[in-house]
């Protein structure tokens, strides 16, 4: 084993302490060992922050037994690749099948002979540093086309920012309206996250609205409204139907974000329960972030109004309980908005993170540039 690599961690777990004498005795030259006469301790230290590489378990232990030992082991997403090796008395056919379907490597029996035990751990560790290098390249394979397909949904939603007639940093913010409102209401880092990478492709679909509609620096009329109300199944058409997560959840915001908790929005008139969640967080923040913001044609809306405003369309325009996450999620919702503010100046990019975003704060101008603005029917 090379000097400059730390020795791999092999963990023997037997309630004899001459058994872990005997098999430290035979590995601790090239391994460093830790051990454990119970199946508590064992799992104490596997759940540790410094898991083992690999695991030696006797079977028959009192209070838990090694078969169990291995079942929560091979039940638990970040220990489970662990290779356990059993290390028993218990030599018929019957336990070693039993041993080997309850989701170990290997089965050697006692006494043991010191250069099978040897060649059986080096063997399984080798197979596992190989499992782990090729579990490292495909996590790199998919973080690649996961930052690809972000940048097809940022660009594509760049595309839209042309087509419309507001400038300013809109889509960034009710981005991040959205991934707040989603923590708030109880939905993971990750799921939050994918609602802020797909938000900005919510009015992609104004891409196929006439410029004298989506131009027009007054108020649209009742013809021009009818074909405003296509582009939310327009965008769904452009993004198209997808087995991935995050291009499948861009097209259903697209498609449902001007859909009514009371079944009164557009295009298919979805109601309550009906609308996807996704559609339902973006709804709010986008209505929120166009109600407090200057456009051409409009004021912004004083704060306390807004918030009346959403009192008032709970549970007609928007989901009660959203709402109440939206409320919880405010103070920081502010902050983003006082960050991005218009005034701060137009933002032309959609190349903004999370992590740097709350490890700047205090510091706009370190901030990504992301883009701007679209028109709403709240506008």
């Amino acid at each position: 084993m090379s000097p400059l690599l730390p020795k791999q961690c092999i963990l023997i777990v037997d309630d004899n302490p001459e058994n872990i004498d005997l098999l430290s005795e035979v590995l601790r030259n090239d391994y460093r060992i830790r051990v454990a006469t119970s199946g508590e301790k064992a799992l104490k230290i596997v759940y540790s922050d410094e898991p083992p590489d690999l695991i030696l378990l006797d079977i028959m232990m009192p209070g838990i037994s090694g078969l169990e030992i291995c079942r929560r082991l091979k039940a638990n997403p970040d220990r489970r690749r662990i290779p356990i090796i059993f290390v028993t008395a218990m030599s018929s056919t019957e336990d070693e099948k039993r041993g080997l379907e309850t989701g170990a490597v290997d089965y050697i029996t006692k006494p043991i002979s010191p250069p099978i035990v040897e060649a059986r751990v080096r063997t399984h560790l080798a197979l596992y540093d190989q499992s782990r290098e090729l579990e490292r390249m495909v996590q790199q394979r998919t973080m690649e086309l996961l930052t690809t397909r972000q940048q097809i949904i940022r660009r594509l939603g760049r595309a839209a920012e042309f087509k419309d007639n507001e400038t300013g940093n809109h889509v960034l913010r009710m981005s991040h309206y959205a991934r707040l409102i989603a923590l708030a209401h109880g939905l993971g880092e990750e799921s939050a996250s994918v609602i802020f990478n797909t938000a900005p492709m919510h009015d992609i679909g104004k891409i196929g609205i006439p410029d004298s509609i989506l131009l027009k620096p007054g108020k649209l009329d009742a013809e021009e409204w009818a074909v405003m109300h296509q582009h939310p199944i327009m965008g769904a058409e452009i993004i198209g139907k997808h087995d991935n997560e995050l291009l499948e959840t861009a097209r259903i915001i697209a498609l449902t974000h001007h859909e009514k908790w009371d079944g009164s929005g557009y295009p298919q008139r979805l109601k309550g329960q009906d609308i996807p969640l996704e559609g339902r967080i973006v709804a709010i923040a986008d209505v929120f972030d166009a109600l407090v913001s200057v456009r051409p044609y409009k004021k912004a809306v004083p704060l306390d109004e807004a918030m009346r405003y959403f009192d008032d369309q709970s549970g007609h325009h928007f989901d009660p309980t959203l709402i109440e996450a939206f409320k919880r999620a405010l103070p920081e919702i502010l902050r983003i908005r006082e960050i991005y503010a218009d005034e701060n100046g137009a933002l032309t990019d959609l190349e903004f993170h999370i992590k740097e975003i709350y490890d700047h704060k205090d510091d706009p101008k370190g901030y990504p540039d992301v883009l701007t603005s679209t028109r709403s029917e709240s506008d």
